[in-house]
């Protein structure tokens, strides 16, 4: 582990905390998050990773976490109500608890899942995905650094590997490069050349776990796939936003009589072709390249339509602020999609923002669809996979909806 090897020790001496009545409150109710403007005391300042004791108003013990100076977030919860030595072990047993809820999943030839969801597991801040062989750790705040040798160790007896694979988020890159981090940097194991290749459901797919997207893989919708795949026979399929392809893969599995990926990205369309090809099948594939936007409303311009359209959209709103702006943009995607879609056809829109509940979602969806004269017929609408658990409200953020239009 020589990218460690240079990461500053803990400075030893926990720093105390007292906060506000209504911080107080949502501590007890068991929400991960402390925000700097909720401390109403502070024994001294801290480094990150720093550990952090949070007292009630008489003193008692509320909570322990991971003190980030340069965050709002200033501490992430690790433990509640009941003090505890944050060591290896504590590690160790928090990791076995995530890896015992996917357990379900070593049984559905599936070995590429989320292993670690973060705050909604009980580490804050901390994403770990399982590729095969290959695990891929994402940090979202450098209070994990000074941590990574017990994660790790942890991780060596809850879930071994071959290949230990470091992604970082953009806002502590300058931190971490202090330390000769970088992101994609391979902690243990051999170097990463090539994608990674995993199963999920019995179906092969490679990701890039060293520069992809996020750690390389959407792991989230694996549930919302396979449902696709069993309503796909047959069909002529639009994948819109498809990136690398997987609802595409899935509707080929399940008989789709063509399928035509569509993103923005050549080359994550390129991923979505070499997907196809690890994966044996008679489906006729399209590639198209654009704004999801323009390229439906060409579509529809050159009067092509489909027996299912997919449409899963990036997050539309990071922020209370955009809530209405992604509103909007359901609201015209769904239009754009059910001008292309076939009389008793398939429509499945997801949408993956916590801002957006699911009720305004869903009642966006379908006001949109009745507005248009395609009323929609209900299907399912879905929620989380069980390697992405609930654990606080903002966790909760995709939504997927399956319908039928006239």
């Amino acid at each position: 582990m020589k990218y460690l090897d240079s990461l500053s020790p803990l400075s030893g001496k926990r720093i105390a905390i007292h906060v506000k009545p209504a911080a107080e409150r949502a501590l007890r109710a068991g929400h991960p998050w402390l925000f700097a403007e909720a401390i109403r005391q502070q024994s001294h300042e801290g480094q990150p990773g720093d550990l952090a004791v949070v007292f009630d108003s008489k003193r008692r013990f509320l909570a322990i976490g991971l003190y980030d100076p340069h965050s709002p977030i200033r501490i992430k919860v690790l433990q509640h109500h009941q003090p505890a030595v944050i060591d290896s072990d504590w590690f160790t047993n928090r990791l076995q608890a995530a890896a015992d809820i996917r357990q379900p999943l070593l049984t559905q030839q599936t070995n590429g899942f989320r292993l670690v969801h973060g705050e909604n597991d009980g580490l804050p801040g901390l994403i770990i995905d399982r590729y095969a062989d290959v695990l891929a750790i994402k940090l979202y705040t450098a209070a994990w650094l000074p941590h990574l040798h017990h994660v790790i160790t942890g991780l060596q007896a809850v879930q071994p590997f071959d290949r230990l694979v470091l992604r970082i988020s953009r806002n502590i890159e300058t931190i971490t490069s202090q330390h000769g981090l970088y992101d994609g940097c391979i902690l243990m194991g051999d170097e990463l050349h090539t994608p990674v290749i995993f199963q999920e459901n019995g179906l092969n797919f490679a990701a890039d776990v060293v520069h992809g997207h996020k750690t390389g893989f959407f792991f989230d919708q694996r549930e919302n796939r396979a449902r696709v795949r069993t309503l796909s026979a047959g069909r002529r399929v639009l994948d819109v936003f498809a990136y690398s392809g997987g609802f595409s893969v899935y509707a080929a599995a399940g008989g789709a009589a063509s399928v035509m990926s569509l993103d923005a990205s050549a080359p994550a369309l390129e991923a979505a072709q070499a997907n196809f090809a690890l994966n044996p099948n008679h489906t006729q594939h399209k590639i198209l390249v654009g704004d999801a936007f323009e390229c439906l409303e060409q579509l529809r311009a050159d009067s092509q339509t489909f027996d299912m359209v997919i449409v899963d959209p990036p997050s539309f709103a990071k922020s209370a602020t955009e809530i209405r702006q992604a509103l909007a943009a359901y609201t015209r995607l769904t239009r754009l999609a059910l001008h292309v879609l076939e009389p008793g056809g398939i429509f499945v829109m997801a949408s993956c923002s916590s801002r957006v509940t699911a009720d305004d979602f869903s009642n966006t969806v379908a006001q949109t669809a009745a507005g248009i004269g395609r009323p929609l017929a209900k299907v399912a609408q879905t929620s989380h996979a069980l390697d992405h658990p609930i654990g606080f409200p903002e966790g909760e953020y995709l939504k997927c909806i399956f319908a039928t239009a006239p």
